[in-house]
């Protein structure tokens, strides 16, 4: 099947290749959004890639206090990780260092799972035998003191392992301020879909990666075919008219939401049109050799 058109927009006949992950979300509650937020913001810092950073997270949605556990304002966040190992050993860190850190703050559990993780039943030794076991609700929880009062969590949070990794979409063009355009707006329609993340800042990525490196030191390098820069250089898959490219990386709590996710960012920036966004779309893959989840972007269009 060939390239096709879409409102003067090429999509490109690829498919995003992605991966199984794990993955977990927790709700931080705090006495108001802004603080809420402030301790999930802090908590998915350095979280864009599994390759640097350990785990891949993000903010899912906000919540109003009728969302949460205790009527707080609250914050659901998403933390994608390859081994459940990995993915318990970044949730501890980074409550611990983020959520426990900051005013006000309380943090649960948000997936109903038999597959569990430890997080109070662990962080709460930083109460140093002050700490109280609560049962309420058929939940268990933990009571740690600080300086501002308590600090409340779940003893143990769900896991998932039919989260998906990887979902893409490469967004191209001839100016920088049009394709940026174009990525913005589809990372605005991904943002308010539920049980999805983009782990990049701002939901975009300028260093799209290849596997492997001529140094051996590194896994990944910088996508050569994708960079303007190298055309006539490397063996490029931009044409002529094709001055800059921005991809957008999706994680979900499932292959249907990452899908639904890439549908609904195809069609912002077919939306935008060309003159004012992309030229192109295409997906980054691996030939179907290495992830299981194929999402083709014909059978996304709107």
């Amino acid at each position: 099947m060939r390239d096709m058109s879409v409102k003067g927009i090429m999509v490109e006949n690829s498919f995003a290749e992605a991966f199984d992950m794990r993955a977990t979300a927790l709700i931080i509650t705090a006495d108001s959004a802004e603080w809420a937020r402030q301790a999930a913001t802090a908590m998915t810092g350095f979280a864009t890639s599994v390759i640097g950073c350990g785990v891949e997270g993000g903010i899912d949605r906000e919540l109003a206090g009728t969302e949460t556990p205790d009527g707080r304002p609250g914050v659901r966040v998403l933390l994608f990780a390859v081994s459940t190992s990995e993915l318990q050993k970044q949730v501890l860190t980074r409550v611990g260092q983020c959520v426990l850190t900051s005013v006000g703050s309380a943090c649960y559990g948000a997936i109903e799972s038999e597959e569990k993780l430890k997080l109070g039943a662990a962080l709460r030794y930083f109460g140093d035998g002050w700490q109280i076991s609560k049962k309420f609700g058929g939940r268990h929880y933990w009571r740690i003191p600080v300086m501002d009062g308590e600090f409340v969590c779940e003893a143990v949070i769900g896991m998932t392992k039919a989260a998906v990794g990887g979902g893409n979409l490469i967004i191209m063009g001839a100016h920088p301020r049009n394709v940026l355009k174009a990525a913005e707006a589809a990372a605005r329609r991904i943002d308010a879909a539920h049980d999805v993340i983009m782990p990049f800042p701002g939901g975009i990525v300028r260093s799209g990666s290849k596997v492997g490196s001529k140094y051996k030191t590194l896994v990944a390098s910088t996508n050569d075919a994708y960079c303007p820069t190298l055309k006539g250089a490397a063996k490029s898959k931009l044409g002529a008219e094709i001055g800059c490219v921005l991809e957008i990386v999706i994680d979900g709590l499932s292959a249907e939401a990452v899908g639904g996710a890439m549908r609904a960012g195809l069609a912002a920036i077919i939306r935008l049109g060309p003159e004012k966004g992309a030229l192109r779309v295409s997906a980054g893959n691996y030939g179907g050799k290495l992830g299981r989840h194929h999402f083709h972007l014909r059978e996304l269009l709107p």
